[in-house]
């Protein structure tokens, strides 16, 4: 009795996105813990994280591929056997809110929560596989009042302290900002605002404490961008030298009897001609308070200086200086040397003052030129031979390898044994000591702002600074308040709010009106994620314990020396506190490139933003998500393509279609094992997918390419339309292609596209007959002899020269490859009248034949 032929039942192969992304978002959001970790797990946990956004109104499609990313990786984890945290939140407090409160007459709170539904609706319909149980917004209280928690526990342990001292000051935020927000001389923000000086009272966090450590322990993140440590490292600025103390010529009361200036080479004292100040130093108004020209000189000084910031290289500054009449005692040979301000000399390095050595020194050399100021020689190259006499070297001679000369008790000295032996006589005396400095300060946090977390301290006129207690906390932002940019902080203006009891004698305090910087809220926010809801504490120890630190990060390098050096600082603050046992929060941090289009970054003001909710209304989700991670690799920048993204949707309808054609659920074979004797046809679709599989799996747990992923599953779809025009409407085995091993690649395939396109490789799991959750589904394993190709083809080369290609087995000897080459058609007529030198086999790879 002949076998019935079983015919594939019609279905619909036209891939409508619409229908499909439809379909599954009702039913995820029916799912309230679809995405949720499993508490009490015993499997691996893995917890991947992208850096959570501002809330500024609208998705743009750099945060699409930022999350396509992260979330490519939690479905591959999942599908691994692993334990998934995946959450997300709202970086909420900060300027953009204050803005539009006064563009849009929109209080800042409002537009907040407006801009968050918007853009979780966004993230949603993209289908970002977050548990959003763990949502966290900065701006609530819920959150904000362990910001205030945790600088209380700051201020007891004598790392949060106030003082007045020199800020950074953007005159359109006007507020406060960190030295790490400063960049080329502008403002973070706004590129277009030069950034002033002023002198204030201000909230400082003791980050210098941890200076050395956050140094130390670059070396601990090794799955860390090099770029993103080279960045960390050279800002904390580690500088090993000698701290000495010049006295000021004449009687005392020109703020302090003496000017300290930190050297790395000490060695060359004995040529300093001249102490230089940099033109914002606190001894320099002192020294201009009598001489109204020389404050007008010095004025032009400040005003060089703060260009050549703005251009972004102050050691490019075509030096200047003034000479302000005054003089110092060089401790160590009691010469006096005259006092200048120069331009080129910077306030956040050492102490903002330096002792010039123009013989040994580039920068100082050039200044002493231009100013005719003594070249003193006192360090001349070391001599192979004691007895030798030693020329004098080109100047300036900056080299350690030399021998001190004309230095007093030190000459004869070598450098390195000199700047020991000059550190320890300065320390013996009183006038110095080798010291360590860094070029991180310590961290300002007020900001005159309202739309951040209130610093909860009072002012008492009986007993000074009084913190809040604990048990007071949060001091709540009030809310409906008159937001202008002048006048200082919006909150002075509200008595109910600064009008406060003393907690210590119970008579009136005033409130601290200044706000926190707001890369506190996102300093430890991922703490947070794993206890979202906890009242009592920030979050419990033991559940921090469990998931930290984050497995993977992913987020842009532009937050290099900001919110990473500023989470890396808290988390070893809370680590002191007991509250964290790992050092670092971060295991491994990936940086991915920026979306641009026409050449720019993408911007408003260019004119060239694409919106995702355009891309899915025209190409679906999976389109946007799949071409985001297709069109570059993940840690380059992207140029979108309009063209591209047509072709991202052209090819997920090929998939849809062939599945659509060809599966059948129904058929008895569907889920038998494929057999071992299959046809060459057969034997190429299982090879070609067990490749595919490897080489998507090795990039997942590798460099992350994954348009080279993406790319290995477009040349197994052509492989499968190559034999459908066989098995169109028929039977698979009709074509020699068994129904098993057909049903194995339509799985299989689903499989691999689902971190990808997730709509559709759901759609698809179930139209392969599958009842299990595709989320948690085992990820496909490859089989190395089934991957392997049974005929290669090798290039045969003559004198390194591409001649010919031969096919042979894959597990051909080198021998046998030797012997193919030299009898290829080709190569015997390239060779004719020559003589083989030599015949170079390369296994598996090549054959260069070398003839002369």
């Amino acid at each position: 009795m002949p076998q019935e032929q079983n015919v594939v039942p019609a279905r619909d192969e036209r891939y409508d996105p619409r229908r499909i992304e439809t379909k599954w978002f009702e039913r995820w959001q029916q799912a309230d813990s679809l995405y949720a970790a499993e508490p009490d797990s015993t499997k691996p946990k893995y917890y991947v994280l992208e850096m959570l956004p501002y809330p500024s109104g609208a998705l743009h499609m750099g945060h699409v591929r930022n999350y396509a990313i992260g979330d490519a990786l939690a479905r591959y984890m999942w599908m691994n056997g692993y334990n998934v945290l995946h959450p997300m939140g709202w970086d909420s407090f900060g300027l953009p809110a204050e803005n539009a409160a006064i563009s849009n007459q929109t209080p800042p709170r409002e537009w907040t929560f407006r801009n968050i539904a918007n853009m979780k609706a966004q993230m949603k319909r993209l289908g970002f596989a977050y548990d959003w149980a763990r949502e966290v917004t900065t701006c609530l209280p819920e959150y904000y009042k362990w910001n205030q928690w945790f600088f209380l526990k700051f201020y007891e342990g004598g790392l949060a302290y106030r003082k007045k001292s020199k800020v950074n000051w953007c005159p359109q935020c006007a507020t406060v900002l960190a030295n790490e927000q400063v960049v080329g001389g502008r403002c973070w923000r706004h590129e277009d605002t030069v950034v002033e000086q002023r002198e204030l009272e201000q909230w400082f966090l003791r980050i210098t404490q941890y200076a050395e450590e956050l140094l130390r322990d670059l070396e601990k993140l090794h799955s860390w961008p090099e770029k993103v440590r080279t960045m960390q490292r050279n800002w904390i600025g580690r500088s090993e030298g000698t701290l000495i103390d010049f006295k000021l010529e004449g009687p005392p009361g020109t703020a302090g009897s003496s000017i300290s200036v930190f050297t790395t080479r000490v060695d060359t004292i004995y040529g300093a001609t001249s102490v230089q100040l940099a033109p914002e130093h606190p001894l320099v108004s002192d020294l201009t308070a009598s001489d109204p020209s020389l404050k007008d000189r010095v004025d032009q000084l400040i005003a060089e200086q703060r260009k050549a910031k703005e251009a972004g290289d102050i050691g490019e500054i075509e030096k200047h200086g003034v000479n302000t009449g005054r003089y110092a005692i060089n401790p160590y040979n009691r010469e006096r040397v005259p006092i200048w301000v120069a331009n080129y000399i910077v306030m956040d390095y050492g102490t903002g003052a330096i002792m010039s050595v123009p013989a040994h020194d580039e920068r100082d050399y050039e200044f002493a030129k231009k100013y005719n100021l003594e070249i003193r020689l006192v360090i001349v190259p070391r001599a192979a031979d004691p007895e030798e006499t030693v020329a004098e070297p080109p100047l300036p001679f900056t080299s350690l390898n030399g021998t001190l000369v004309n230095s007093g008790p030190f000459s004869g000295l070598n450098c390195e044994e000199a700047i020991k032996k000059m550190s320890e006589h300065a320390k013996k005396n009183g006038f110095g000591k080798a010291t360590v400095t860094y070029r991180i300060k310590d961290w300002g946090i007020s900001r005159q702002r309202y739309w951040g977390t209130p610093i909860p301290m009072l002012y008492c006129e009986k007993d000074g600074i009084v913190p809040v207690p604990e048990k007071d906390l949060p001091v709540l932002l009030p809310e409906n308040v008159d937001i202008t940019l002048t006048g200082g902080s919006p909150l002075g203006r509200i008595p109910e709010f600064v009008n406060a009891i003393c907690p210590k004698c119970g008579g009136p305090a005033r409130r601290e009106t200044d706000t926190m910087d707001t890369f506190v809220d996102s300093s430890w926010y991922f703490y947070r994620y794993t206890d979202a809801h906890n009242d009592k504490a920030p979050f419990a120890s033991n559940i921090a314990a469990y998931w930290f630190p984050i497995d993977q990060y992913i987020g842009g390098v532009e937050h290099a020396i900001l919110h990473l050096i500023y989470s890396r600082f808290w988390t070893k603050c809370m680590r002191d506190l007991g509250l964290v046992q790992n050092d670092e929060p971060v295991e491994r941090l990936f940086t991915q490139g920026m979306v641009i289009k026409d050449g720019a970054k993408m911007s408003k003001s260019l004119g060239n933003v694409v919106t995702p909710d355009e891309m899915v209304a025209r190409y679906g989700a999976d389109g946007a998500r799949l071409y985001s991670l297709f069109a570059a690799p993940p840690d380059r920048d992207l140029d979108w393509q309009d063209k591209g993204i047509e072709g991202i949707q052209r090819f997920l309808g090929r998939v849809y279609r062939f599945v659509a054609r060809h599966a059948q659920p129904d058929h008895p074979d569907w889920r038998k094992p494929v057999p071992a004797n299959l046809s060459n046809e057969a034997r190429a679709i299982q090879r070609k997918l067990h490749q595919t599989i490897k080489r998507v799996s090795d990039d997942f747990q590798g460099r992350w390419h994954f348009n080279t992923c993406i790319a290995a599953i477009m040349e197994l779809v052509n492989e499968l339309y190559g034999i459908d025009d066989r098995m169109e409407g028929t039977a698979a085995s009709a074509s020699g292609v068994p129904v098993s091993l057909l049903a194995e690649v339509q799985r299989d395939l689903t499989l691999l596209l689902a971190p990808f396109a997730p709509y559709l490789a759901h759609e698809l799991w179930e139209v392969l007959g599958e009842k299990t959750s595709l989320l948690r589904a085992p990820w496909p394993k490859y089989d190395p002899a089934l991957a392997k190709e049974e005929e290669i083809e090798i290039p045969v080369q003559i004198n390194g020269k591409l001649r010919s290609r031969i096919v042979v087995p894959a597990d051909t000897t080198e021998g046998v490859m030797r012997e193919r080459a030299l009898a290829d058609e080709k190569i015997r007529a390239a060779m004719a009248g020559k003589q083989v030198v030599k015949v170079i086999v390369v296994p598996g790879e090549l054959v260069n034949i070398v003839i002369r």
